[in-house]
């Protein structure tokens, strides 16, 4: 009789790739390995453990066996549009924690709190303190206004014709080269920031300075980063378009995110910008009833199922 197979381990978010994209095969476990099956029955396989996010393009198919290997090993599985321009589902890799979500929650409701932790995602993005006595709405328009001139410093940098950032979610195809470069290239930066969150233990859709979206705290997070990484990356693209240039913005963004070691830095990072809020994270009661199966330690990130 064989051996049984040791525990998963899952890898932390940091030392994982960042995301890899998937059309046109039927993605399932054969023979233990996570791989991609082609119409003409080639195996690709997907070291599955090593990669923060998986984005499933159309002409993708996933088995049940492939979703539940993913959700083990804290890998989130993104179901997109073509070329990733639009996002439709998305997986869970580890569950959120009831004690982190708790502490995320009151930081967002307290105005005060909430009003803390968005000066410190903004000084965090721009490197230097936002004006003194503005609200979060007041910030916003401030922010606004940075980001709309930043995007017209990057596109006289790279020679980029610049109308604004205009696109239609209803018809991808009809923006502006400038305009679909950087939809591409956000949705990379969109799906490997909200697989840290996960893997953190926090919600996606409690946000600070965005809210009402799924998303919301996962485009707080990436807006810290987005003009650092990848808006540069699809301004350059679109300076000098070649054949796809979605898959070009993709791998560019794939080689930005390994230079700025962005999945080292995501969870620090979210744990630096809730410590503004200077309030100390709930501690589990005394009486709380445990877990019928409990989880062991693991090497993954909070979050992870272990």
């Amino acid at each position: 009789m064989a051996a049984p197979l040791p525990p998963l381990r899952p890898i932390p978010i940091k030392e994982r790739q960042s995301v890899v994209f998937i059309e046109k095969g039927e993605v399932d476990v054969l023979d233990g390995a996570f791989v991609v099956v082609d119409v003409t029955g080639i195996r690709t396989q997907i070291p599955v453990g090593g990669i923060a996010c998986v984005m499933l393009e159309p002409g993708t198919r996933v088995s049940h066996r492939a979703a539940a290997l993913a959700a083990r090993v804290g890998t989130l599985l993104v179901w997109v549009g073509e070329a990733g321009v639009r996002l439709y589902s998305a997986g869970q890799p580890g569950g959120a924690r009831a004690d982190r979500l708790l502490y995320q929650a009151r930081l967002a409701l307290d105005e005060t709190l909430r009003l803390k932790v968005v000066r410190r995602m903004y000084a965090m993005r721009f490197g230097d303190e936002p004006p003194a006595r503005r609200s979060v709405e007041q910030l916003r328009g401030i922010e606004g206004a940075r980001v709309r001139r930043s995007y017209q410093l990057l596109a006289q940098k790279y020679g980029v014709k610049w109308s604004g950032r205009d696109y239609d979610q209803q018809d991808w195809d009809s923006a502006d080269i400038a305009n679909r470069c950087l939809s591409a290239a956000t949705s990379c930066l969109y799906g490997v920031t909200e697989a840290a969150v996960l893997a953190a233990g926090y919600a996606p859709a409690v946000g600070f300075i965005h809210t009402g979206k799924p998303l919301s705290f996962v485009y707080d997070v990436a807006d810290v980063y987005k003009f650092e990484t990848v808006v540069p990356v699809a301004f350059k693209v679109a300076a000098a378009p070649t054949g796809n240039v979605e898959r070009a913005v993709r791998l560019g963004c794939r080689d930005v995110f390994r230079q700025t070691r962005l999945l080292e830095r995501i969870i620090p990072d979210i744990e630096t910008m809730l410590a503004a809020g200077e309030i100390v994270p709930p501690a589990p009661p005394d009486d709380a009833v445990g877990p019928a199966i409990p989880n062991p330690d693991s090497l993954g990130d909070a979050g992870h199922r272990a």
